[in-house]
């Protein structure tokens, strides 16, 4: 997919219970990560799941290994099992303590993550190692936008007149530019490839299914004939493009994002199906190289899934001065691909009241309307599992949920084959919280937090509610929605670029400064959405956030500026009133008094305590000061 990273395995998985071990009671015993491990621990950088390791040599580097771990038998109420022997690796029983189902991004993330925390793994793939993003999505895509935004700048006679600029007229070599996209692939699979095996990820090829309780069948589809054992398994097995019924794909004349983007040839005119991310990307390339593009969109408004009022903006900076028309609120029931001399026919119909609408003849047609999991052949009902819409249902830990709602034992599902967040970078973060539980940490991932991009020129990108959405949820929750916008024509460094055409938008609560969400309409919205995104990762309010600091002139900027305008009720901020009862707590020690006794003036500081535990060093002043005071009160 082109909005954002995809994942996609080929791997296919069914699954069949053992009679004998039907079920597995949740283990009581916990990891305790209380020593640190060795500094040589590879560094956590990633992009899209791919680490910094990928790209140095690996003739120095080695798996991994924490010191001895320590176990305690503690019952705890939190779904955590763990798996690590005295040394880091499987116990006896078990070959793997973790099996992954497909090598997307998903499970690339999750794979390099449960090496790093001493997890013994091996990850299981039937097709080519990156899956959908790397190999047919995000990495790919890029590669023709970064061309496409090229060409564009070139053929902006206006903007490079503004800029002083002379060029003549601009052209392309497209086996060039599709070369270009292959190569880019190419490089990053290896280099995924490259970073498992250096850190000692065991990579198993051929199609894999579960034969029972941590026991994973693979190989080829007519003799899947090897068998290994895990202490737990994950699902990744990602998603494939979603062509709905009465379509023809011919993969020539009517096609996917998957045939698009070997970009075989570049059509005259061309219609896409759907307005989403994908369509919009497509749109961008297809017009830079010269294509007339006709969106057909089944709801009445152009890009649906976007902040309305940013998705206007958009269609009137990427659409309408653009050789793009377009019909909403209308459906393609059938679409036939050219034949015999004939073009490309497409058959509307209203979307509403059902009646025919018109037929259109085109050259080409892209399909862009959506993905759909990968999930046929998993064999869940052995487990008493049920797909919904073909999704696999997972909980908040991303643990399989059979037909009751309860979790099956052992068993994970991450990435687009579960549904919550279609993106890959949410896959490889759902990889990495489930192995966090693995590994005895109660993890819970925000994905309120997880940012989206489209990249388009100018980009789009996203993070938290749309307007609408944080407005549905005051209402039902009774605060009051507040909104802040700033303009990239008030940028110094948008204007340096000739590329002031851009808003952000914060859409926040002004009681409290929660930030609800952000959205950018602009030149590399993409890469400035990220403040926002740790912003409410983190819990960080406006009040604090806005005091940041950022380089001018920078685009940054933008969103300093979106912070600053936002207006939050006037609070003391909190470290300064926690300073003022941590100096309470001096004077107490100093002096004890009958208020230090108040169980309110306690309660007040506790609660500070609470907030600000965050803060290392000022929680250890305070617990300092706090054992001071007991000695002496029992002195007394």
């Amino acid at each position: 997919m082109l909005l954002s990273c995809k994942m996609q395995s080929s791997a296919t998985l069914s699954l069949s219970q053992s009679a004998a071990a039907s079920t597995i009671p949740k283990s009581h015993y916990t990891v305790n990560h209380s020593l640190p491990f060795s500094p040589s621990k590879p560094i956590n950088l990633r992009f899209c799941g791919l680490r910094r390791e990928a790209f140095l040599g690996f003739s120095s580097l080695s798996r991994s290994q924490p010191p001895q771990s320590k176990i305690r038998s503690d019952k705890i109420n939190s779904p955590i099992s763990a798996s690590l022997s005295d040394n880091g690796s499987a116990p006896k029983s078990f070959d793997y303590d973790l099996v992954i189902i497909g090598a997307g991004v998903g499970g690339h993330g999750a794979a390099l993550h449960a090496v790093e925390k001493g997890l013994k793994t091996a990850i299981i793939e039937g097709d080519v190692i990156g899956g959908t993003c790397v190999n047919r999505g995000c990495v790919p895509s890029k590669a023709l936008l970064a061309v496409s935004g090229r060409m564009r700048d070139l053929q902006n006679e206006h903007h490079m007149k503004a800029l002083g600029l002379q060029v003549a007229a601009a052209g392309y070599d497209r086996q060039g530019v599709a070369d270009h996209a292959n190569n880019l692939a190419t490089k990053i699979r290896n280099n995924l490839t490259n970073s498992m095996k250096a850190l000692g990820v065991d990579i198993l090829t051929g199609v894999g299914s579960i034969l029972g309780p941590h026991k994973v069948q693979y190989g080829k589809l007519d003799s899947p004939g090897n068998i290994v054992t895990a202490k737990d398994i994950i699902i990744a097995t990602g998603s494939v493009p979603f062509v709905p019924k009465g379509i023809e794909v011919d993969g020539k004349t009517v096609i996917t994002s998957d045939h698009a983007l070997k970009l075989e040839s570049v059509p005259d005119w061309i219609a896409i199906v759907g307005s989403g991310y994908i369509g919009l990307e497509f749109s961008d390339v297809y017009t830079a190289l010269g294509s007339e593009v006709t969106f057909i969109e089944a709801l009445d408004q152009l890009m649906p899934g976007f902040d309305p009022e940013i998705g206007k903006l958009a269609q009137r900076v990427l659409i309408n001065p653009r050789k793009i028309d377009y019909h909403t609120g209308v459906f393609a029931t059938k679409i036939t691909p050219a034949k015999n001399g004939k073009p490309v026919t497409i058959e509307l119909i209203d979307a509403k009241t059902k009646e025919p609408k018109d037929i259109l003849e085109v050259d080409a047609a892209l399909i862009a309307t959506g993905r759909a999991p990968f999930t046929d052949g998993l064999g869940l009902d052995s487990v008493h599992v049920e797909r919904k819409r073909g999704f696999v249902p997972v909980d908040e830990r991303m643990r399989v949920l059979d037909f009751k709602g309860d979790p099956v034992p052992h068993l994970y599902c991450i990435g687009d084959a579960n549904g919550k967040m279609m993106l890959a970078h949410a896959a490889s973060a759902q990889g990495i919280s489930v192995v966090e539980q693995l590994t005895g940490r109660d993890h819970v991932l925000n994905h309120l937090s997880i940012p989206a991009a489209c990249f388009t020129h100018p980009e789009i990108s996203m993070v938290g509610l749309t307007e609408p959405q944080a407005r549905e949820k005051a209402e039902k929750e009774g605060f009051e929605v507040s909104v802040a916008k700033t303009s990239f024509k008030a940028n110094t460094k948008a204007l340096a670029e000739n590329e002031g055409e851009g808003l952000a938008k914060l859409i926040y609560r002004p009681d409290n400064g929660e930030i609800l969400g952000v959205h950018i309409f602009g030149l590399h919205a993409a890469d400035l959405i990220h403040e926002a995104s740790n912003a409410i990762a983190l819990g960080t309010r406006i009040q604090d956030i806005k005091l940041a600091v950022h380089a001018h002139p920078t685009l940054s900027e933008v969103i300093d500026e979106l912070f600053k305008s936002a207006k939050v009720m006037d609070k003391p901020p909190l470290r300064n009133s926690f300073h003022l009862n941590l100096f309470a707590i001096n004077c107490c020690v100093a002096a004890p008094s009958r208020y230090m006794f108040s169980h309110n003036w306690w309660l007040r500081v506790l609660i500070k305590l609470k907030r600000a535990s965050s803060n290392f060093n000022l929680l250890t002043e305070v617990l300092t000061l706090w054992g001071r005071l007991k000695l002496m009160l029992q002195a007394q």
